[in-house]
């Protein structure tokens, strides 16, 4: 038997893919299209071999390649690569990490880390990133509780903010919000 034949019956076609966008702004502002309409859709790190710098993956389902980019060109934010995800080396990485410090609960999403009191879901601190909004989202959002802040990325539009937002998305389904 032709070994072959064998390796394509067990190689599985990949069912991801990952756009790779020229910044962070291009990428929120696909996101936020592609959920509008339904898509599933999320945000991720970009494998190493892709890497420039502070940029982010939208990853989505690669059946629906050609309905996505359509829409995507309709909005004039077209991908500047489109990837299938086919092999482990080249799967995003997922940004958010959880660690529960007894009555604080902490996430962190790529560098940046939101940290909330459990009793009263306020936020009583912000850290890292490196983008010029981050003080002003500390400013904005510590001391207030997850109900009452404003969403980070609505009022920053950094890869910071956008961190941040998925951290501040993360403990509200933590915290059942």
């Amino acid at each position: 038997m032709n070994p072959l034949v064998n390796l394509k019956k067990t190689r599985k076609s990949p069912d991801r893919g990952f756009l790779v966008f020229h910044n962070t702004s291009e990428v929120i502002r696909a996101e936020t299209i592609l959920k509008k309409q339904g898509w599933n859709v999320r945000v991720m790190g970009p494998p190493p071999e892709l890497r420039t710098g502070c940029d982010l993956v939208i990853e989505f389902p690669l059946v629906e390649q050609l309905n996505i980019l359509r829409i995507l060109e309709e909005n004039r934010i077209p991908p500047i690569e489109m990837v299938p995800v086919d092999s482990p080396l080249l799967k995003p990485l997922d940004l958010l990490k959880t660690k529960d410090y007894g009555n604080y609960i902490m996430v962190r999403a790529a560098n940046m880390k939101l940290t909330v009191e459990k009793n009263t879901f306020k936020i009583v601190n912000i850290s890292g990133g490196g983008c010029p909004d981050v003080p002003y989202l500390a400013e904005e959002l510590v001391g207030k509780t997850l109900k009452e802040a404003p969403s980070p990325k609505e009022i920053g539009h950094t890869l910071c903010a956008y961190a941040l937002h998925m951290a501040y998305e993360e403990l509200k389904k933590i915290c059942s919000f």
